[in-house]
């Protein structure tokens, strides 16, 4: 996956509000990009692309929901911020439920914007950060031994290295070797730790 800033994704087809909102991010410092429509962004934009959406609701050809339920379809995990002049508890209620980070009506208070969006950039780069810590963890337990993995599962049962040499019929001392490799292939520190860790990445990639 290719390095990238951190961008915010304005899709108006109001040139006006298009504009003024991607002349504030920017002189915040914030990179930005800004698109007249749901079509001109899907043009550009690949998934693995980190930031956030800002996106009116009302558009031609595509609406801003439909855009995000797209990019969900996609596989895209990019928070979305929907603006509207035109809110309606219906349409709130089919956002919230679809997943959509933030719901504003127009015209919002530019400090509001702004915090939901440093709000919805930070969670991005959170959850990156994690996937990026598991797809390690991943390639930690891929690199494991079928002895190291028979050694692990015990391990996970809760047996001593005594029974676990017993048995294996094998030293204590092997099991111990075996224990320190799959310890420093996981990139643990405890056997706490190494239980914790590989039971979240048991129930979370199944």
């Amino acid at each position: 996956m290719p390095d990238a800033v951190p961008t915010v994704f304005i899709v108006d087809d109001d040139p006006d509000m298009r504009e003024s909102l991607e002349y504030l991010l920017k002189s915040l410092g914030i990179v930005t990009k800004a698109y007249g429509s749901a079509g001109a962004f899907l043009t550009e934009f690949q998934t693995w692309q980190p930031g956030c959406l800002v996106c009116d609701v009302r558009m031609p050809d595509m609406s801003g929901l439909d855009l995000f339920e797209h990019l969900a379809a996609a596989g895209s995990h990019l928070p979305v911020i929907l603006m509207t002049a035109y809110a309606d508890v219906p349409m709130a209620i089919r956002a919230l439920q679809s997943g959509v980070a933030e719901f504003i009506e127009k015209p919002f208070n530019a400090h509001l914007m702004l915090e939901r969006i440093q709000r919805a950039l930070a969670h991005d780069s959170e959850r990156r950060a994690s996937v990026s810590a598991w797809e390690e963890f991943a390639c930690g337990m891929a690199e494991l031994t079928e002895k190291e993995r028979e050694t692990l599962n015990m391990l996970l049962e809760g047996a001593a290295n005594k029974v676990i040499a017993s048995r294996l019929d094998i030293s204590e001392r092997a099991v111990e070797m075996r224990r320190a490799s799959v310890m420093k292939k996981l990139q643990v520190t405890s056997l706490a730790e190494l239980i914790r860790r590989v039971t979240q990445f048991e129930l979370l990639f199944p």
